[in-house]
């Protein structure tokens, strides 16, 4: 994994630090394992907008990921890692012996003609999917299930990692990203290793076009609104009032809007920190 910076050949590219993109071996997306992506451009069904700052953005495909890694016992060779356009991680092709192919998310280190393989005989090696019951403890995970047989949800980003560090009859108790410590049942999927890309977060995009191409519109401050619109809005001047909050009132930084009589708040062992 490496970043490169740019020279200053154009304002633009003069902060400029670009994904040096080494893990990547083709540019070449597998055909079948493609679908189409429609945009909404943050519109209802009646055309009314509904979620603020969507907008634009390049065409994409979204590649079809295999989340669940339920292929159990069957070998599968790392064909290619490859860009995603839809997500920060990196992605890889996986050829099975019966000859079917799938993504999934690629672990750092994944290397082409690698053998993944995933169910409870898997070995803890980077990139095997296995139960939590079977993982040895202190492991480090990502693409962690919530529920068995849902799909990875947790720790799938660039970069992410979980740490399993305790089982207790049939809950196994993982330190999340966020710094939360939650109970999880052991027959939950989790992959061995960091998810790929860990160089994203020093990424700099150098100009506002490069988030208009992404799909993001340009957000306007709530603290230069007029009263009617939001109430941070108003004043004279650059006065900023009140406390920080959301257009409905809800105060940020730090408010707590998690429901108190939220059935999973048992799994819940150690809240992230603030």
């Amino acid at each position: 994994m490496s970043v490169r910076k740019l020279k200053p050949i154009t304002p633009g590219q003069r902060f400029r630090v670009v994904n040096g993109y080494d893990a990547i071996t083709t540019d070449k997306p597998e055909k079948s394992l493609l679908a189409p992506k429609k945009r909404s451009g943050g519109r209802n069904s009646q055309g009314r907008m509904t979620m603020r700052y969507i907008g634009g953005g390049h065409k994409r495909k979204y590649r079809i990921i295999d989340f669940k890694r339920d292929k159990t016992g069957v070998p599968g060779e790392v064909m290619s890692i490859q860009y995603d356009p839809n997500r920060t991680a990196f992605i890889a092709l996986l050829n099975y012996q019966d000859g079917e192919k799938r993504y999934v998310i690629a672990q750092n280190g994944l290397q082409v003609g690698q053998k993944l393989v995933s169910g409870d005989a898997a070995s803890p090696e980077v990139g095997n999917a296995m139960p939590l019951g079977k993982i040895p403890l202190g492991t480090i995970i990502s693409c962690i299930e919530l529920r068995p047989g849902q799909g990875a949800v947790m720790a799938r980003s660039a970069g992410a990692f979980a740490q399993l560090m305790a089982r207790d009859g049939k809950f196994a108790t993982i330190k999340l990203p966020s710094g939360e410590t939650r109970l999880v049942l052991i027959t939950c999927m989790a992959t061995i290793g960091v998810v790929s890309n860990s160089d994203h977060q020093l990424l700099v995009s150098g100009k506002a076009g490069r988030t208009r191409w992404l799909g993001r519109r340009p957000r306007t401050r709530p603290v230069v609104m007029n009263p009617v619109d939001h109430p941070m809005g108003g004043g004279e001047g650059k006065s900023s009032g009140g406390h920080p909050r959301s257009r409905n009132g809800i105060p940020a930084k730090g408010y707590r809007t998690r429901s108190k009589t939220k059935a999973s708040n048992k799994y819940i062992v150690e809240r992230r920190k603030k």
